[in-house]
C-alpha cells in the first residue's frame, strides 16, 4: 500500500579537498528536524552528506559564503559557526522528491513542486523542486535548478482556488452548502463565454459547484460580491504577499480590488486572474484543515509558532465535509489510498507563454489535508507542462495520494472506513 522508504534517499557526497594549507575558520551545520546533516563542514570543504536532497532548498556556498538557498539567507550564523536546524524531515522530502521526479519522468513535464505541511505547528517537512541538482556540483547545473521553485515560482492555481472562495463566502454568510444556482453549461460574462468541462445538471448546490469543478457554478456565486470582500479574504490566506520562513520566497500577484473588472473577478473565482506560489497555497489551504487559523509555514526550527484567525471554526469544519465529499464522490481512488479519507480540491489551468494562454502547458495542482475528519497534514502538488495526463486529477491528485501513502505510514496513522483492506483495518 505504502511506498518504501529506504536508503535510495540518501547519498553520501565525497568531500573536495581543500585549497588551503590552513583551514578556514568553522562554517556552522544545517542539520533536518530528524536528525541528519544537511549540509556541514567550512566553506572549502563544505558537504552535503545526503547528496541532492533538498538542494533548492539548502542552495550552495562559494569562497566567501552562501550563494544561494538557506546558505546564503542563513549565512550571518553560519559564518559565526552557529548551527542551524530546518524543519524538514528527511524521509518525507526524500520520498517526495522521487514521486515528484517519477511524474516529471512519466510525463514528460518540465518541472514539479510539492510542499508538506504539519497542520497545527506550521512545519515544512517537505518543500520539493524537481529536477534538482547536486550542491556538490551546482557550477554544472542549468541555474534554474538552482531555484527553490516551491516558494519562489508563481503560477495561476486554477480549480484549487474555487476552495478558499467558497470558503470565504460561506464565512460571509453569502452562501450555504445548499444554496442552488442555475448552472448552464456556458455563461456569458461581461461578453465572455465562461464554460465547464464536466458534464452536469442545469442547476448545482454549492456543494456541487466543486464537486463538479463548475467554472460556470463559481461565477454565479461571486455575482453582486463587493470585490473589496474577496481581495480581503485571498489577502488574509496569506496571498500577495510573501510567507517568511527564512529563505527567499514569492508573493504572487493579487491585484487592488480598485483594478478588479467583472470578467476578471468572475475568472479569479476560478483560479485564474492572480498568481500564488506552491508554499503561499499549502499554508492558505491549511486554513481549512485547522480550525480556520493561518498558521505561519517554518522552515528554521527555532522560529515562532505564528497564527491569526482567518475563518470562524465553524466555516473550516464545513469546508473539512464538503472537501471530503469532492474526494469520496469524486475522485476518490485518485486522491485516496483504501481505508482512508481525505479532502481537497484540483486544479488545471492553462500557462502564459509569449503573453497569451498556451493550448498546451498547463499547470496541474492539488491542494488537500489528511486525515479528513482531523487533519494531521496538508500537501500542496503543481506540476507544469506535462505533456501527458495534465489534468489535475489525472497527475497532482494521485502525487497527492502517493504523498499521503508516505505519511500515513511514516507517521502511523491508522486506517478507518469501511473499504480498509482484510487484515489492515486497527482496533478500536
Amino acid at each position: 500500500m505504502f511506498l518504501g522508504l529506504g536508503g535510495a534517499f540518501f547519498r553520501l557526497g565525497l568531500a573536495a579537498p581543500a585549497p588551503k594549507d590552513t583551514p578556514p575558520p568553522g562554517r556552522g551545520t544545517l542539520w533536518s528536524a530528524d536528525g541528519r546533516i544537511l549540509a556541514g563542514g567550512p566553506l572549502e570543504r563544505r558537504r552535503t552528506p545526503q547528496d541532492g536532497l533538498a538542494a533548492p532548498v539548502l542552495g550552495f556556498v562559494g569562497v566567501s559564503g552562501g550563494l544561494e538557498g538557506a546558505e546564503r539567507a542563513l549565512d550571518g550564523p553560519l559564518q559565526r559557526g552557529e548551527d542551524v536546524t530546518l524543519t524538514l524531515d528527511t524521509r518525507v522530502q526524500g520520498a517526495v522528491e522521487d514521486i515528484l521526479a517519477e511524474a516529471v519522468r512519466r510525463t514528460s513535464a518540465q518541472y514539479a513542486t510539492a510542499a508538506v505541511l504539519d497542520t497545527h505547528t506550521g512545519e515544512l517537512r517537505a518543500l520539493a523542486s524537481v529536477p534538482g541538482y547536486d550542491p556538490a556540483a551546482w557550477r554544472t547545473a542549468p541555474p534554474e535548478r538552482w531555484r527553490n521553485r516551491a516558494a519562489l515560482d508563481e503560477y495561476e492555481p486554477g480549480s484549487v482556488l474555487k476552495a478558499l472562495i467558497v470558503a470565504a463566502l460561506l464565512d460571509a454568510g453569502l452562501t450555504t452548502p445548499e444554496t442552488r444556482y442555475d448552472t448552464p453549461m456556458r455563461r456569458q460574462v461581461a461578453g465572455a463565454t465562461i464554460g465547464d468541462l464536466v458534464l452536469h445538471p442545469d442547476t448545482l448546490t454549492t456543494r456541487e459547484i466543486l464537486r463538479y469543478s463548475s467554472n460556470v457554478g463559481m461565477t454565479r456565486l461571486v455575482d453582486g460580491v463587493p470585490a473589496e470582500l474577496l481581495r480581503r479574504a485571498l489577502a488574509n490566506y496569506g496571498l500577495g504577499q510573501p510567507p517568511r520562513i527564512g529563505v527567499p520566497a514569492g508573493d504572487g500577484v493579487l491585484r487592488d480590488a480598485a483594478d478588479w473588472s467583472e470578467l476578471s473577478q468572475a475568472t479569479m473565482a476560478f483560479g485564474q486572474g492572480l498568481t500564488v506560489t506552491t508554499l503561499q497555497l499549502v499554508a492558505a489551504f491549511n486554513v481549512l484543515a485547522t480550525d480556520g487559523r493561518y498558521v505561519t509555514p517554518r522552515v528554521l526550527a527555532a522560529a515562532p509558532l505564528q497564527t491569526r484567525p482567518v475563518l470562524r471554526p465553524a466555516t473550516a469544519a464545513q469546508m473539512r465535509e464538503v472537501l471530503h465529499g469532492v474526494i469520496d464522490e469524486g475522485i476518490r481512488t485518485k486522491a485516496a489510498l483504501p481505508g482512508y479519507h481525505v479532502g481537497g480540491k484540483t486544479g488545471t489551468a492553462q500557462v502564459v507563454v509569449g503573453g497569451r494562454y498556451s493550448p498546451d502547458v498547463f499547470s496541474s495542482t492539488f491542494a488537500g489535508f489528511l486525515p479528513a475528519a482531523r487533519p494531521r497534514f496538508t500537501v500542496a502538488v503543481m506540476v507544469r507542462g506535462a505533456q501527458r495526463e495534465f489534468q489535475g486529477s489525472q497527475l497532482a491528485a494521485p502525487i497527492f495520494r502517493d504523498i499521503s501513502g508516505v505519511l500515513f505510514s511514516l507517521y502511523a496513522l491508522a486506517p478507518e472506513g469501511a473499504d480498509v483492506p482484510e487484515g489492515v483495518r486497527s482496533e478500536p
